[in-house]
């Protein structure tokens, strides 16, 4: 799998494109739409901060609600820290932002493993009623453990993930945090977390709001659904994620050995490594409860675990 597509919608408003100079595009009531800010990637004719200060000019950004930033010039190659920095300077003039994606970029612009990040907690301590951050790309990523009292949903997207960001992540205070969504990735791409680096992650002490975790796109995917098959967090989900990853029967069955799993609604998988019985097996174990169990994309385990694939990595 490769990501194709720009969002659609973002903090449940529909994306909007925020027009290129010299085009006479009708623009949308302010808080209408998630506003896409976006430079060329390869040979822009303008920086992603150019971009951003005309919009900040043809906008009305005290109404603004959702802002996705979009590729920036050379991302390949150039940390988005200007963009960060725009977008801290900015923040008294964004009083309404609630949701904010960070690297918005399809892989015909950069593969999300080449996409190259930055330091992204200036953003959590510039917009304190920020209620949703999405992330994408783990090249240069960093996190610090912050306070933050309104964050809802946090999303970091990746090839592969530092530990010393999942470690950051675990360690943050995030009481209204109510769906987590990390992509792991591969060792391949820079993922060298293991299963101890998610335990305070997993105790769900720090993220007492927390009803969705998705820990998912891991060459472990085996030991973290043996760790999450007695972690006391998964008590209180109503959504758990363990898709795109290496998934394969031994994951599965500790899950079906552990802790119930009758009281969520849902349990991704898709794509995943599961042989046909243990497919009936989960389906039995689960459905009978009304436990919506996604098993598409199911992938033939010729090699064994060795030969398994996550579903995004470069």
């Amino acid at each position: 799998m490769t990501i194709s597509e720009h969002l659609g919608e973002f903090g449940g408003l529909p994306a909007f494109d925020f027009p290129e100079p010299d085009t006479a595009a009708q623009l949308p009531a302010a808080d209408s739409v998630a506003w896409r800010i976006s430079a060329e990637v390869y040979d822009s004719e303008e920086d992603w901060q150019q971009v951003f200060a005309r919009f900040t000019e043809a906008v009305d950004t005290r109404q603004v609600r959702a802002v996705i930033v979009g590729g920036w010039d050379e991302a390949y190659d150039t940390s988005n820290a200007a963009v960060i920095e725009a977008l801290v300077k900015a923040a008294g003039d964004f009083p309404a932002l609630r949701a904010l994606f960070v690297g918005d970029v399809t892989y015909e612009q950069c593969e999300i493993s080449w996409l190259n990040q930055s330091d992204v907690t200036p953003l959590l301590d510039a917009y304190p009623a920020l209620e949703e951050l999405g992330v994408r790309g783990g090249e240069g990523l960093v996190l610090r453990p912050v306070e933050h009292r309104a964050l809802r949903v946090l999303r970091i997207e990746t090839g592969g993930l530092s530990r010393e960001v999942v470690r950051a992540v675990a360690a943050c205070e995030l009481p209204a945090l109510d769906d987590l969504d990390i992509w792991l990735g591969t060792s391949w791409y820079g993922a060298d977390t293991d299963v101890s680096d998610l335990e305070p992650i997993l105790t769900g002490v720090r993220l007492p709001a927390l009803r969705r975790l998705a820990l998912r796109n891991s060459e472990i995917q085996n030991e973290i659904a043996a760790a999450l098959a007695g972690a006391p967090v998964v008590a209180r989900l109503k959504v758990l994620d363990l898709s795109m990853g290496t998934l394969g029967d031994e994951g599965v069955t500790a899950l079906l050995e552990g802790q119930p799993l009758t009281h969520l609604d849902k349990l991704d998988l898709h794509h995943h490594f599961l042989s046909p019985p243990f497919e009936e097996r989960l389906v039995a174990a689960l459905s009978p409860y009304g436990v919506e169990v996604d098993l598409s994309d199911r992938n033939v385990d010729k090699g064994g675990a060795r030969d398994r694939y996550t579903a995004v990595a470069e």
